[in-house]
């Protein structure tokens, strides 16, 4: 469909707003959504659903040749393969290889690609900066750019705006800047994205929070929430993280006294929470993905910050897998096992039940740390294809742990997948001792009280 309006449709439009929803939501003004990843090609589907005109960007022809073919290449979210289709055949949807080919037809633009993140943790804003400049050379008049990838606070002025500037030869009024950071979870991202919290909408001026504000309240059910500017709005994403990951960390902290407490630290951290002050949040064998283990980094790498606070938090999470390998190690040799000689089965490789990524997952650790303890480790994922990884770090990755020539002297549980509810953790003992369980997730206390079971779960007491 695409045909890129020559005239001020939503920034700096002079006509009255209905008459710039109508425009939007009746396909006269093309989107461009840059990047069609697990979270861009499900923003991408509900634009077109509610625009009737968006052309995705992606720089994998596999990509594109999926979307094109009406077919979703992600994986884990229900309804997206039907959207996908559906937009499709609808001609509401296309993809192309070409970023700048897209900017060139486009006048919204939206920007979801990875922000990566080097060997030290540091935010790489290298793809970013790409698309920024291939949007900059397709830009018009009256375009608007907004930016959902997480970003360090300040990206957006004091190096998007004046790339954007230079590049396209335009300024800030003649074209728009919003950053509304995207909120969305893998295996659930339709549902966030139509409204399952509010939107944050931050403009590098008045007009830009407003144009993206009036394109948001048609994509999301819920409110938009305008904020101050595009700092602010990149801080509210940041700042989100980083509260997760540092009231993961207490948690964290008081279940490794559960010991000392001589009590349940998740029956008192559950009681504590019903008190409306309190919530904290559960402990377990670490913090994964590519989000919260990194976005410290986004504030002490950017404004060179010092923050005791934040590095003892990843101090503390990253520990975690370590603490889950030598609690097994410790219960093998209270059985009288000499880890050299113990087999233990790990489960769950992914860093978070039912999605498939693995970027900083507790399981390598884990996997890591007890093969240097000598254990022959067994591994398994029912969500992952490459397992090289763990390979690499001394794991057999199995498909099916309750094979019959499979027998443990321990179980890891780093990843509570639903499939493994109906595991026979007894069975898949040696039969002459009970089996080792340390339960990362507290997802199987039902073998607390079980004789053939020696259970251990992070922060509780037995």
């Amino acid at each position: 469909m695409s045909s890129k309006s020559t005239i001020r449709a939503v920034y700096g439009s002079t006509r009255p707003e209905d008459e710039q929803i109508d425009a939007l939501t009746s396909g006269q003004v093309p989107v461009g959504v840059y990047g069609l990843g697990k979270m861009g090609l499900p923003l991408a589907s509900v634009y077109a659903e509610t625009t009737g005109n968006v052309v995705g960007a992606d720089v994998d022809p596999h990509v594109v040749r999926e979307v094109n073919a009406g077919r979703s290449h992600v994986v884990g979210e229900p309804g997206l393969e039907d959207l996908v289709e559906e937009q499709v055949e609808r001609g509401s949807l296309v993809a192309d290889t070409d970023p700048g080919d897209v900017a060139a037809e486009t006048n919204v633009h939206v920007v979801i690609v990875p922000t990566l993140i080097d060997d030290r943790g540091r935010p790489d804003l290298s793809i970013i900066e790409a698309v920024t400049e291939n949007i900059a050379r397709g830009l018009d008049e009256g375009d608007l750019v907004v930016f959902e990838s997480t970003l360090p606070p300040r990206t957006c002025a004091d190096e998007l705006l004046p790339k954007l500037e230079a590049e396209s030869g335009l300024s800030l009024g003649e074209f728009g800047l919003a950053f509304c950071p995207e909120r969305t979870s893998s295996g659930r991202a339709l549902k966030d994205i139509r409204g399952a919290y509010p939107k944050v909408v931050g403009g590098a001026d008045a007009e830009s929070t407003r144009a993206a504000a009036l394109v948001y309240e048609q994509i999301t059910s819920n409110d938009v929430i305008t904020v101050s500017d595009t700092t602010t709005a990149e801080a509210v994403k940041v700042f989100e993280g980083i509260y997760r990951d540092v009231n993961i960390a207490l948690a964290n902290e008081l279940a490794n006294h559960a010991e000392e407490f001589e009590i349940d630290v998740t029956e008192a951290i559950d009681v504590a929470n019903t008190q409306p002050f309190c919530d904290v949040h559960a402990p377990g064998a670490g913090v994964g993905g590519h989000c919260i283990p990194y976005y410290p980094k986004f504030l002490i790498e950017r404004f060179d910050a010092e923050s005791s606070l934040m590095e003892t938090a990843r101090e503390i999470n990253d520990e975690m897998p370590h603490v889950t390998a030598q609690a097994t190690l410790d219960r093998l040799e209270g059985q009288g096992v000499d880890p050299a000689d113990a087999t233990v089965l790990v489960l769950g490789l992914a860093y978070r039940a039912g999605v498939e990524e693995i970027r900083k997952t507790p399981a390598l650790p884990v996997v890591e740390h007890l093969d240097d303890a000598g254990a022959d480790v067994i591994a398994t994922d029912p969500v992952l294809d490459d397992t090289a990884a763990f390979e690499n770090a001394g794991a057999t990755v199995v498909d099916d742990p309750t094979g019959d020539e499979l027998s443990v002297d321990a179980v890891v549980l780093v990843t509570a997948h639903d499939s493994f509810d109906r595991l026979d953790v007894p069975a898949l003992g040696e039969g002459e001792r009970p089996v080792v369980f340390v339960d990362g997730r507290q997802a199987a206390t039902k073998y607390r009280d079980d004789d053939d079971v020696v259970y251990e779960g992070i922060g509780l007491y037995d």
